[in-house]
């Protein structure tokens, strides 16, 4: 904000209604602002947060990536286009427009952008018309021996002016945009949560349709299983405890199913409300069935301290710093006297016809000094108070980081361990279907007991439902890696007010 220049002030010596003596007076109260280049209060300064040079844990391995893969800030800013599925992006792209708690971060982005207008309105002036007709009745006196009635018009303005002496008004405006910076921060904080819940859910649901697709099959041989035994019962080849033990078998198997759908209709139903949608909204989009996407790109993991620029929860601990630290200049600036300027210029008579001549002028201006010295202990105090908030801020700001990391190495940890894990179920997988093709065969002929094929069978869906489980566990770690990692929020309509050239200028 700046103050008057000397062409300002040859304007204000030169108005002809002021008289000539009151002009310089007026000059001089308005160069006041001139004074105003200082703000008390520390200046903001970066936090710097100490973190390893590598991360512990191994980037996961996944499938090269087509010819035509994107570069590694595009596979962070959209990680989800990685499982080259249709549905799985217009799932996240629709949520990012109608999910209600990202709408709502965006109406408090607003309010936080609203509030700092109000606080750059502090800096200027407060200017207000006004225009007014009395009529009046005047009794009779000793001085006067009639009853008198007449009209009294009036017309003018008045104004007033904080001179902004010590930089309180300014450090509320810094406060006002370091909190709109955080609001921006919670919004992109939202959408990474937001991508990786849908995502999340959407493999989860394919895994669970997957699940569901394996009891079905195993069931069909079970229970075909189950009505062999009977035959062979029939023909007194094999006892009833076989076929017990075959129907129990396709029992529990069965048991399975009703559950597992269940499990898929919920899941439809989590994805509706993060879709901003009633329950019912995606179920004839969503129950047929597909299959489970595996990624195809290299993991963009880069270094720990890429963390403290991507990531906008360490963003927006940052920001509330800011705010924190402009707000004790705010406090600080309370210590010390304000100054002012009114004044006020209008016509007032009683005939309408003359209310604008100059001889029915009026005016009046002034400084005026406030300084509450005797509740000084009230002042300090607050000051005290936001000090110990921006510590708070500060002490939140390294736990931020240090959750970021932790994050970050769970997630590869997770990652890599559990594509080992993955690994082992498919060769259990292989190696439990030969077993019950040999039980089947080795029953068949004679040669070995009806639990063993029992058992064989058990053990195959065991596994295969293990492995399902463990695909979809791969996938959801790579989810949680790239949330981690903060990718999914480096959109246009989020980019950070700073790089969209909002901040404003002292």
């Amino acid at each position: 904000m700046t103050g008057p220049t000397s062409r300002h002030i040859f304007i204000i010596r030169s108005i002809p209604m002021i008289p000539k003596p009151y002009r310089t007076s007026l000059a001089l109260c308005l160069c006041l602002p001139l004074l105003a280049s200082c703000m008390v209060g520390p200046d903001f300064q970066r936090p710097e947060a100490k973190v390893s040079s590598q991360w512990l844990g191994q980037a996961p391995t996944v499938p090269a990536a087509p010819e035509a893969a994107p570069t590694a800030e595009q596979n962070l800013a959209q990680w989800w286009t990685i499982f080259n599925d249709p549905q799985l992006t217009s799932l996240v792209e629709r949520g990012m427009q109608a999910n209600l708690d990202l709408r709502m971060a965006q109406s408090r982005i607003r309010q936080a952008r609203a509030s700092m207008g109000i606080a750059g309105a502090d800096l200027g002036p407060t200017v207000n018309t006004n225009a007014s007709l009395t009529r009046s009745r005047t009794p009779a006196s000793s001085t006067r021996s009639e009853v008198t009635t007449g009209n009294l018009y009036q017309a003018g303005f008045d104004a007033g002016w904080e001179i902004d002496l010590f930089g309180g008004l300014r450090r509320g405006v810094e406060a006002a945009g370091a909190d709109l910076d955080a609001a921006m921060e919670n919004r992109n904080d939202l959408l990474v949560s937001l991508s990786a819940e849908v995502a999340s859910n959407y493999l989860n649901l394919r895994s669970l349709q997957q699940r569901l697709a394996i009891a079905r099959e195993n069931l069909k041989a079970q229970a075909h299983t189950a009505d062999l035994t009977r035959q062979r019962f029939n023909v007194g080849f094999a006892s009833k405890l076989d076929v017990v033990r075959a129907e129990s078998l396709a029992a529990t198997t069965a048991g399975q199913i009703p559950l597992l759908e269940a499990q898929v209709r919920q899941t439809i139903y989590s994805l509706s409300l993060l879709l901003g949608g009633e329950p019912s909204a995606l179920l004839a989009e969503l129950t047929p069935e597909a299959p489970l996407p595996a990624a195809q790109a290299t993991v963009p993991v880069g270094l720990p301290s890429d963390l403290l620029l991507r990531r906008p929860d360490i963003r927006r601990a940052i920001a509330k710093i800011h705010a924190a630290t402009a707000r004790i200049g705010v406090a600080k600036a309370d210590l010390f006297p304000k100054f002012t300027i009114s004044g006020a210029f209008g016509y007032q008579n009683t005939n309408s016809n003359a209310l604008f001549n100059t001889a029915s002028s009026f005016w009046s201006l002034g400084p005026a000094l406030n300084w509450p010295l005797f509740d000084m202990g009230r002042t300090r105090a607050n000051l005290e108070l936001k000090k110990a908030l921006q510590e708070e801020e500060l002490l939140a700001y390294e736990q931020t980081v240090l959750n970021a990391l932790r994050e970050v190495e769970n997630a590869l940890i997770a990652s890599t361990k559990e594509e080992e894990h993955r690994q082992a179920m498919a060769q259990a997988v292989a190696a439990n279907r030969t077993a019950v093709e040999l039980a089947t065969s080795l029953y068949t002929a004679g040669q070995n007991d009806f639990l063993a094929v029992l058992d064989a069978q058990r053990s195959l869906y065991t596994a295969e439902d293990a492995l399902a489980q463990s695909s979809r566990t791969v996938s959801t770690n790579l989810v949680a890696l790239y949330k981690a990692l903060g990718g999914g929020w480096q959109t246009e309509e989020a980019a950070p007010r700073q790089a969209q050239g909002e901040r404003e200028t002292d």
